[in-house]
């Protein structure tokens, strides 16, 4: 039997319809949620992330603000800007999209980004703040990757959950985020340190892919009926497209469908959660923002 399949964008839209009722009620207290999204140079990925983000900022009825600066833009240049969105209160969210130039020190940028505007939850205190279990704009990608598996009605209690991947912005967060009390999963993270990575991953009741590598993942390496999650997006040759490529994850879908119980598209699964959890994110800054101005008012 063919595994069912999570919807992303499905599952995108009604939080996007949520979010929408409280940008409405922030509205009605003169509050219009704010994300400024900073892009340097033109790769093309990046201004077609970009343009997306502000589309559903536009669609839900927030402010998107885009400063665009060059591919030779200085890191001073780039610093000066981070902070005048940290003291403009219009401003409820900032995103400096990545990767950035080799010249410029992609650290020092995140350090820059207040706290209370990191929306893309990468700083430091954010990031402790996670780790610790505090409250906390949580990272978007994996985020979105257990709402999805939450829609798949898929219990994590108890449950072996794997990770393949060990990046900063998805495979730290989500190892961190599944042991958590609330999920409560057993956890295994492989990486490229990993010898006979299929043993671990025929383990997982829950098998997370966000490797960076086409296909990585093959049906002979899944557990029949476990729950996978592709995050991976990877660009490979295609002459039969008219881009001559095509996006593909780092499962092989085809293949892995027939063996798991339930699985996430690529593109149409983790994809359009990213952006969501975005949106959520600046909505909370929003309304966290407004309660401190209400607090202020009334004293």
């Amino acid at each position: 039997m063919a595994a069912s399949i999570i919807d992303g964008k499905k599952l995108a839209e009604d939080i996007r319809a949520q979010l929408a009722q409280r940008v409405r009620a922030l509205a009605g207290k003169g509050v219009v949620p704010g994300l400024a999204v900073i892009l340097v140079g033109e790769d093309p990925a990046s201004v077609s992330y970009v343009t997306a983000k502000e589309k559903a900022c536009e669609e839900a009825g927030m402010k998107s603000i885009e400063r665009r600066l060059p591919a030779n833009a200085s890191e001073e240049e780039l610093i000066a800007l981070v902070r005048s969105f940290n003291d403009d209160p219009a401003v409820h969210g900032i995103l400096v999209q990545l990767p950035l130039p080799k010249h410029i020190a992609e650290k020092r940028i995140i350090d820059a980004i207040h706290p209370d505007k990191d929306v893309d939850g990468f700083t430091p205190i954010n990031v402790g703040k996670m780790l610790l279990g505090d409250p906390c704009f949580l990272p978007c990608t994996p985020h979105g990757v257990l709402k999805l598996i939450e829609r798949a009605g898929v219990t994590t209690k108890g449950a072996h959950a794997v990770v393949v991947g060990r990046s900063n912005i998805v495979g730290k967060p989500l190892a961190n985020l599944l042991i958590r009390k609330d999920i409560n999963a057993t956890l295994t993270v492989c990486h490229t340190g990993t010898p006979d990575m299929a043993y671990h991953t025929r383990q997982a009741d829950i098998l997370i892919a966000c490797a960076g590598v086409p296909e990585l993942i093959k049906a002979d390496m899944v557990k029949p009926g476990a729950c996978v999650i592709d995050v991976g997006v990877n660009r490979v040759d295609d002459p039969s497209k008219a881009k001559g490529w095509r996006l593909v994850g780092d499962v092989d879908f085809n293949a892995v469908k027939d063996v798991a119980g339930s699985i996430t598209p690529v593109p149409g699964g983790v994809g359009p959660m990213t952006i969501t959890m975005l949106l959520f994110n600046t909505v909370e800054s929003a309304e966290r923002a407004a309660g401190k101005d209400a607090k202020a008012a009334a004293r």
